[in-house]
Order: structure tokens, then sequence, then C-alpha cells
């Protein structure tokens, strides 16, 4: 029988859109063998055009957002080469929603979530209005701050999804899917930070999954991680903020304040 699939279409979609949605996907995937995430299969894909395996969604439980949890923890530590690359073997552009996401190959978080994640996006957002001048420096400070290294740590680049809000994890009966990626090695509390942003049902059941199974792998979460969810909010408020409007600039700035007000 073959497998129900979706078709997504895009006219006007940018050079190589859905070949690197559909290489993220792959990558996402190869830790699906060691007990990492369930993540959609690519079909196929051609410019402007990507199939996709359809998901028949049901409601999310307890019981799921544990095991999604678990699996996304050993997703992340499939690891990737550097803080920024891409999708092993792709060589072409990547792609947060609409707008293009820079590849990077650092060995400081902080470097390159400062020039690559925040940095991109901010003139755009205060060009657009969503960023005041009064905002401006608070968010310039941060983002220095960040590219310094002293919010660094010792954790190695995870093979991130990217893009982790609440609409880009699908639920079926089997659990949790992941869509919509842009994967590329990052920090693993980034895409916690961005499930907790827009808000996630049963987000402490995922959170308690992904503690347990990082334990299990001798790669618990580092002590603090909570009290730096806005610090690793800033690139996806700095997105929107570039797109959607004032609202998300304020949240941008207080995201700010709160990384200024982290200890080293």
């Amino acid at each position: 029988m073959a497998v129900p699939t979706f078709v997504k279409r895009r006219p006007d979609a940018p050079d190589l859109f859905f070949e690197a949605e559909a290489a993220g996907l792959r990558w996402l995937s190869e830790a699906e063998p060691d007990g990492g995430a369930r993540v959609v299969e690519v079909i196929g894909v051609w410019p402007g055009v990507i199939e996709l395996e359809r998901i028949r969604e049901a409601r999310p439980t307890a019981d799921a957002a544990r095991a999604f949890g678990a699996g996304l923890a050993i997703t992340h530590l499939a690891g990737a080469e550097a803080f920024g690359a891409p999708p092993e073997h792709w060589r072409g552009p990547l792609y947060i929603g609409g707008r293009q996401l820079p590849v990077a190959s650092e060995s400081s978080w902080g470097r390159f979530y400062a020039r690559h994640r925040i940095l991109p996006y901010l003139p755009i957002a205060v060009e657009a209005g969503s960023v005041s001048p009064a905002q401006l420096p608070d968010i310039e400070r941060a983002t220095a701050r960040i590219a310094s290294g002293e919010l660094d740590d010792e954790d190695p680049p995870a093979r991130i999804h990217g893009d982790l809000w609440h609409g880009n994890l699908l639920w079926d009966k089997s659990g949790g899917v992941l869509i919509d990626p842009a994967a590329h090695g990052g920090h693993r509390e980034t895409d916690l930070a961005m499930l907790a942003l827009f808000g996630c049902p049963y987000f402490d059941e995922i959170v308690a999954g992904y503690e347990a199974a990082a334990w299990d792998r001798g790669r618990p979460l580092l002590w603090g991680w909570q009290d730096r969810i806005p610090l690793h909010q800033l690139h996806p408020l700095a997105v929107h903020a570039a797109s959607y409007g004032p609202s998300y600039g304020h949240a941008l700035h207080e995201a700010a304040l709160a990384t200024l007000a982290l200890a080293s």
C-alpha cells in the first residue's frame, strides 16, 4: 500500500528552498535508528515542490510527550560538525520561515549565535520599526555579551531542529513528529527554548523525558538551563521582529534584558 502523502508547493520559493528542508529532515532522521525523535519522511523534492509523508494528527498525551522529549535528546546528541554547520553533505542555503539562515562553522557558540542568528535580523527589525531606538542599545549590549563568549559552556554542537515552535511538532497516534526544520549545528537548549516560546502542549513532560534520556546518555542538561531560556529565544524573536511587528520587538528587548542579567 502506498504511503499517504502531502504536497507543498511554492512557485515563488527562493533558490533551493524545499531542497534545504529535505536535507534538514533527512539529517535529523539519521538519529531515529538510535532512538531519536521521529521525523516526517521525505518522499520527493523538486524546485518549488516537496512531497512528504502525511501525518494523521491526533491529540498529544503525557506519555507521548515524554517519549518525544527522550527522542529529541538523542537527536541532539547525534551532533554536528560546528556551530552553524548545515546538514551533512548539504552545500546550499538554509532558511527559517521565508528568510535565509546564515551558514557558519564556529567553535564558539556565542560568536556563532550573535553573529549568525541575532545580528542578521536586527537591522531589518529596526528598519521595519519593530525595534525602537530606545530598545536597540540594550539588545546590542546583550548581543555583544554573547559574542564575547562569556556565556559559552562546554556543550558541543548539537543536531538541532532550529525552528521548533509547537506548530512544527505534529502528533499522531504513535507520538510526536518533527516537520519544517531549519536544521543546523546549534545549542540543544535553543530547541527547548523555542518550544517554550509560544507554548507547547505537555512541555513539562517533554522536558522530563528529555532530561531522563540525557542523563542516561551521560549528557545531562547543564545546571541553570531554565534561566537561559530568554537567551536562547533571542534568535527566533529577532526573526519574528524582522517580519511581524513591534510586539516581537518588545519581547526581543525583554529577552535581551534577561540575558544581560544572567550570571556569567
